[in-house]
């Protein structure tokens, strides 16, 4: 128990110092360019983030973005799933399904933000363009994970003629679980990225993505600068809290 107490605390310690020391080198350049329209400094920017949680609008923003972030990833991992599964049990499925994984992949994110303006409503479009750019990180690594079973395993409850539900429960699940939590893990950071880009350019109401691009418009380098730290830091937030969840889930599986 005590020890890993102790290995917590080291670690946080470490990131500590790792953040410490990138704010170091952020203050340095602030130094060595001396304008701050460029790279403001870490105590202006700072002080801007506080004056900016002192307010109801920043509070909305955030709460906002967040449901837009969870919705996307929350459906992109069940169809991702459900396809993934479908497409490594049938070829056919696997053949139709994989060109589309390939065009999304290759086409720019702005390129799809801009079709979906077309097609629907400013508000719904970070939703959309986080399913469609996360879905191919869930259908992948599915699809990867149930390729890796070992056949004798489902050979041999195809032998003692084992029920569909328990060999999907008992021999697919667990074999694409560790793939599914990277899988999950990448899309956290992915899917704030692309939803944040796409409240950028669809421009909704109450959004991360739209404080960021009035602050552009305007020249705010300060609060451009603190709401990109909210960003990154509610993306690390996600990903800290589902990995310690995921740790814990296993413990008690053990």
């Amino acid at each position: 128990m005590k020890d890993s107490i102790i290995k917590k605390i080291n670690r946080y310690l470490s990131k500590t110092l790792v953040f410490v020391f990138w704010i170091a080198v952020w203050q340095i350049i602030h130094l060595v360019i001396k304008r701050d329209i460029y790279v403001p400094s870490p105590i202006n920017v700072f002080i801007t983030l506080v004056d900016l949680v002192l307010l109801p609008i920043f509070w909305k923003s955030v709460f906002t973005s967040i449901y837009r972030v969870i919705i996307g990833l929350l459906i992109s991992i069940i169809i991702g799933v459900l396809v993934g599964i479908v497409s490594s049990l049938n070829r056919h499925i696997y053949q139709i399904v994989s060109p589309l994984i390939t065009v999304i992949k290759s086409t720019p994110v702005l390129s799809f933000i801009i079709i979906a303006l077309i097609w629907i409503s400013s508000s719904n479009v970070p939703i959309f363009i986080c399913v469609l750019m996360c879905f191919p990180v869930i259908w992948t690594n599915v699809v990867t994970g149930i390729c890796n079973i070992d056949d004798k395993l489902i050979q041999m409850a195809k032998v003692y003629r084992v029920n569909r539900l328990i060999v999907l429960k008992e021999i697919y699940l667990p074999s694409i679980k560790p793939y599914l939590t990277a899988a999950v893990i990448t899309s956290l950071g992915l899917g704030w990225k692309v939803t944040v880009a796409a409240e950028v350019l669809s421009h909704p109401r109450n959004a991360i993505g739209s404080n960021l691009y009035s602050a552009k418009v305007y020249l705010e380098s300060n609060e451009l600068f603190a709401w990109t730290f909210v960003v990154i830091l509610l993306s690390l937030l996600f990903e800290g809290v589902f990995t310690e969840f995921m740790e814990k889930s296993q413990k008690i599986n053990k």
